[in-house]
């Protein structure tokens, strides 16, 4: 969600330890395939791609890396081993892959689409989050939709995975992207879809409405987005960490001036506020609080010199050609279609309050609303547990996330969701 952020999931996968079990003499071992296998009834479980190896995401959110010490799944082609008891088979979906043109830059796509899929099978096309990663193969969201009865149309964005041009975080450019994915898609499952929607995680939840109209979307869905700015945000985030430390008003009071002097410097193209930056430091540095300013933007200014600042900037910054003038309020008073917002009641990477209270104020002012809060679950709609440490550790996909975007997107919403209430 911030401005350099990895997906949830790609950071527990990089984490689990490799170690691969002895396969049963029932399988034969071979390479996995991507995709999803199905062991009855409404009981699926997606493989995807990691760098160096494959991640596995149960139907009921449980997931991991496939050869990890722990792994509940073992790959033999086309089925896979599960629980060291049963063996399912490979779902033959309908895949079409293309390339399609969005400001002149070639963006690579997938259709997916279930053998059942007919003119009532609802289509979705996914807006990213910031991870800076291809979502084609790699990302569980569009097989748990898929194996779900919907149909889904994922792209690398441009500069990620096999897609064309440099990554960025412009917003508007991200949304005309979406809006030249929705016409792929559509072109491509012609006389195989019914309700045409768009779903948008994290970032994507910026990016979403921001397409809607043009999209002719009949539906948005957000899983874990926000309806504030990135300068907000970021003080969010701040503020945040300093209240899970138990750090009191006048330490937030001060971290607000921080971040209120980083806004202006990242607005600005640092002209505007490095030397109130270099002040900051001189009379907060030696405060208890003051090292947990180290995520987002600010973080990355605190963390260097402030001549290096004047002098160079921060190319790494630069490059995403952040659009800082959007206001999220005035873009979902855009909005005309029905909306459905899932938000994690603990996210620490988007905290939630503004965005739920905005929302709530939206829907006061007639705008077409569903909120559904996920308790005790973090960013990416984890639940998690705490180490020693504590630091949070995930351990699954909060149980109804995956169905609640689902019925969503068919318009049968259900009486409930694993935890989750609406707001």
């Amino acid at each position: 969600m911030a401005l350099v952020r990895l997906s949830c999931l790609f950071g527990l996968a990089a984490t689990i330890a490799s170690a691969q079990p002895n396969m049963p003499a029932e399988i034969v071992p071979r390479a996995c395939q991507i995709g999803i296998f199905t062991g009855g009834a409404d009981r699926f479980v997606s493989i995807t791609a990691l760098s160096d190896g494959h991640f596995y995401t149960f139907s009921d959110g449980h997931f991991g890396r496939v050869g990890a010490a722990d792994s509940r799944v073992l790959c033999g082609g086309d089925t896979v081993w599960v629980d060291g008891a049963k063996l399912w088979p490979k779902t033959r979906l309908r895949e079409t892959d293309t390339v399609f043109e969005s400001n002149g830059t070639a963006l690579a796509g997938r259709l997916l689409e279930h053998p059942s899929a007919d003119a009532e099978t609802p289509l979705i096309v996914y807006a990213h989050g910031s991870e800076e990663t291809g979502w084609i193969e790699q990302m569980p969201d569009p097989y748990q939709m898929v194996g779900r009865g919907v149909s889904v149309f994922v792209y690398d964005k441009r500069g990620t995975g096999r897609s064309l041009g440099s990554y960025t975080q412009n917003f508007p450019l991200l949304a005309d992207d979406l809006v030249a994915a929705s016409l792929e898609a559509k072109r491509l499952a012609q006389g195989r879809f019914g309700r045409f929607g768009l779903i948008g995680l994290s970032q994507g939840g910026w990016i979403a409405p921001l397409a809607a109209d043009r999209a002719d979307a009949e539906f948005i869905g957000v899983g874990y987005g926000l309806v504030v700015d990135i300068r907000e945000e970021d003080a969010e985030q701040a503020a945040l960490h300093l209240r899970d430390a138990g750090f009191g008003e006048d330490a937030l009071q001060a971290a607000r001036k921080i971040t209120d002097i980083t806004a202006r410097i990242v607005t600005s193209g640092y002209q505007d506020g490095l030397d109130d930056l270099d002040a900051a430091r001189e009379a907060y540095g030696n405060e208890p609080w003051f090292p947990l300013l180290q995520d987002g933007y600010t973080g990355v200014l605190l963390s260097m010199p402030t001549d290096d600042i004047r002098r160079n900037g921060i190319p790494m910054f630069d490059r995403l050609d952040v659009d800082w003038s959007l206001d999220p309020m005035e873009v979902m008073r855009g909005v005309e279609v029905p909306q459905m917002w899932a938000l994690a009641g603990e996210d620490r990477e988007a905290p939630i309050a503004t965005t739920l209270e905005r929302l709530q104020t939206l829907r006061s002012e007639g705008r077409d609303l569903s909120i559904y809060l996920f308790p005790d679950t973090d960013h990416g709609m984890v639940d998690y547990r705490l180490d020693e440490d504590g630091d949070r550790i995930p351990t699954r996909v909060t149980e109804g996330y995956y169905d609640l975007m689902a019925d969503w997107a068919k318009g049968t919403l259900g009486p409930e969701y694993g935890l989750s209430s609406a707001q």
